[in-house]
């Protein structure tokens, strides 16, 4: 059964928008897991089951959430979907994220998509794109490179309207407190 995206993108929505109430940029993450994706789950329904496996399968969860905390952290790794898939891998007790799909409001950079292939996600869902570090589409597709050891679906635009007003409503207002001397000293 296909996962919810548009429900699971407004909690990546949400995480967003606390980011930007801290003064963050307002991206924000969640990793749903399904366990019966997940090879090393006891739930796990293999592909050679009857479709009627599925029906006794547990529920997706989502498993962590996470929102840029680069500022705050003072620290360059802390992207929405770093932090989420990193809180994802303690949850679930294993650094291999198989079963989980990353819901992230703006397409993963370098380092994410690469994170995602270092921790063999199964899906990746991103809302708006990012034509100046977008990895999973617009300047390079790591989910798809068949020179690395694990590859993904990814999919794009899912309330990428919103995911963009946040980001774009955020500049501008960074702008106009800059344009006004109000600004806080910090870069955004």
């Amino acid at each position: 059964m296909p996962l919810d995206d548009e429900r699971y993108m407004r909690q990546a929505l949400a995480e967003a928008r606390l980011a930007a109430r801290d003064g963050e940029v307002p991206i924000g993450a969640v990793v749903v897991y399904e366990a019966a994706k997940d090879p090393a789950s006891p739930s796990y329904v293999s592909p050679e089951r009857p479709a009627a496996s599925w029906d006794e399968a547990p529920e997706p969860v989502v498993v962590s959430r996470g929102h840029n905390r680069r500022e705050r952290d003072e620290d360059p790794s802390a992207h929405a979907e770093f932090l989420a898939m990193v809180g994802a891998a303690r949850e679930l007790g294993h650094w291999r994220l198989s079963g989980c799909t990353v819901y992230v409001t703006l397409e993963p950079c370098l380092m994410c998509a690469g994170l995602m292939v270092n921790a063999r996600i199964d899906r990746c869902v991103f809302g708006a794109p990012d034509p100046k570090g977008g990895a999973l589409g617009s300047l390079y597709d790591l989910s798809r490179d068949e020179r690395l050891n694990h590859r993904f679906d990814a999919t794009g635009g899912v309330l990428a309207d919103e995911a963009s007003d946040l980001l774009r409503d955020f500049f501008r207002e960074r702008r106009r407190e800059a344009r006004s001397g109000r600004g806080e000293g910090r870069r955004p």
